[in-house]
């Protein structure tokens, strides 16, 4: 019988050990090493700041997400599978329990195969994407978790404008005019096009001693730039590689969780919300000049005292938080050109590049993106992934686009969890996804090339999203 007590006691013991929540942290350098390095702005070997992959991985008995964001201007749907595929093999883990975003860094460099500093790239940041992922898993621990938010609005503007009717800067490239126009500037503006979401949310994670472990962040703003340049003796002006204020936010977060000894193993990460229409630029203001980098450090400056704030509003840390997740791959249908946009655009593909210039710099892509949409030969479907995670209140939704703000706004006003947040340019990138009533106004985000799927795309992913949150949400 006493053997019988202590077997039951040691199942017991054994399945709430099972069960208890955990996570882990992982983190990956993938600053480049080969030179030169190909940046958008060009050739260059001058790296500003450190470029990382950081990961958190959660886990409560059977449910578990990894969440991971690298440093680029976007991840590819290509190597985020043969990321997730590696950590599969490598771990278990079922690839769909999985996220992998970029932070949207526009001066991270370039990879590929076309020459020796993009293919050394190629191979840094493919293998430092899996390690970063394998760490965190490996390094999972008890830990706890909470869940806040709080609102920093004095550097989200949303960068459609309205102009007055007739105005040359709302000419598209097609020669017609649009409604609305992208950082257009002071001349004819009238208001913006669009709302903003000030709101940063943050997941803070603790061990079980209250140490800080790491934490999640989540702010609608485009990259904000002002990266400093180097002159080279003959006079080149070359662009440096930086995280922008993604890095410099992770850098200095730790510093307000755990003031001047943070922790070794804390990382810190901030994810791009709905930002595919918001930025920080000043149209109707005026702001002081900045120094190069200056505007990066401020804004991240402010968001780690906006995250740190939403820390302290935690009243009560979730030990054995639920854990699911939810992925689904949508087929959206690639947009059909009308015919009056394929005659248009034919016209203007007899011109010389240099008459098509001088309607707008864009016109040479535009038509022949939509010469080809028009083919019977051109894209007609593709599957997307989005996903919906659970951690205990907290929500995530993601999409593999840079989604418009108003997207974002909805799904947190219809989510049926208290803490939503979405991730965007996930698991893949697909360009700009406006709503309808955006499509309407035209601009910049709303031409073909750089918004590809029919315009009630975002209707179809919302509602999928939606869907899934009620699935999670019924788990209990």
């Amino acid at each position: 019988m006493k053997f019988l007590y202590l077997f039951a006691a040691f199942s017991l013991l054994s399945q709430l050990t099972a069960e208890e929540f955990k996570v882990g942290t992982g983190i990956a350098d993938i600053s480049p090493t080969v030179t030169p390095f190909q940046l958008r702005s060009g050739k260059s070997q001058y790296v500003h700041d450190p470029l990382h992959v950081r990961a958190l991985a959660f886990e409560n008995g059977g449910g578990r997400a990894l969440i991971t964001l690298v440093d680029a201007i976007g991840v590819g749907r290509e190597m985020t599978d043969e990321a997730k595929q590696k950590v599969a093999e490598k771990t278990g883990w079922d690839p769909k329990q999985m996220l992998v975003a970029g932070t949207h860094t526009h001066t991270a460099p370039k990879g590929g195969d076309t020459s020796p500093g993009r293919i050394a790239y190629e191979k840094t940041r493919r293998e430092g994407l899996a390690q970063a992922m394998i760490n965190a898993i490996e390094a999972l621990e008890p830990a706890k978790v909470g869940f806040a938010s709080d609102e920093e609005p004095s550097e989200v503007r949303n960068r459609r404008w309205y102009f007055n009717e007739g105005s040359k800067k709302t000419l598209n490239p097609l020669g017609g005019y649009d409604k609305v126009r992208t950082n257009g500037g002071g001349i004819d503006i009238v208001k913006p096009a669009g709302p903003v979401d000030p709101e940063i949310c943050v997941i803070d994670v603790r061990n079980k001693k209250g140490r800080s472990l790491g934490l999640i962040a989540n702010y609608a703003l485009h990259y904000v730039g002002g990266i400093p340049k180097v002159t080279e003796e003959n006079g080149r002006v070359v662009g440096m590689a930086s995280a922008d204020y993604f890095g410099e936010f992770a850098r200095i977060m730790p510093y307000r969780v755990g003031g001047s000894n943070p922790p070794a193993n804390f990382v810190a990460m901030m994810t791009n919300g709905a930002s595919g229409d918001i930025n920080n630029l000043t149209f109707n203001i005026t702001r002081a000049p900045r120094a190069p980098f200056e505007q990066v450090k401020i804004v991240a400056s402010k968001a780690a005292d906006t995250a740190w704030r939403a820390v302290k509003k935690i009243e009560a840390y979730d030990q054995s938080p639920l854990i699911a997740t939810r992925q689904r791959e949508v087929k959206l249908n690639y947009r059909k050109p009308t015919a009056d946009e394929v005659a248009k655009a034919m016209k203007l593909l007899e011109l010389t590049m240099k008459e098509r210039n001088a309607i707008h710099k864009r016109t040479n892509s535009v038509a022949n993106r939509t010469v080809e949409y028009a083919s019977p030969e051109g894209p007609k479907t593709e599957e997307v992934i989005i996903q919906a995670i659970r951690i205990g209140d907290q929500s995530i939704v993601s999409m593999p686009f840079e989604v418009l703000v108003e997207i974002g706004l909805e799904i947190k006003a219809k989510s049926p969890f208290p803490h939503t947040f979405l991730i965007e340019l996930a698991n893949g990138g697909y360009g700009y996804l406006p709503p309808p009533n955006q499509h309407e106004l035209g601009g910049y985000e709303t031409w073909l090339g750089t918004s590809r799927f029919e315009e009630n795309s975002s209707v179809i992913l919302i509602r999928e999203l939606l869907e899934m949150l009620e699935e999670l949400k019924a788990l209990g």
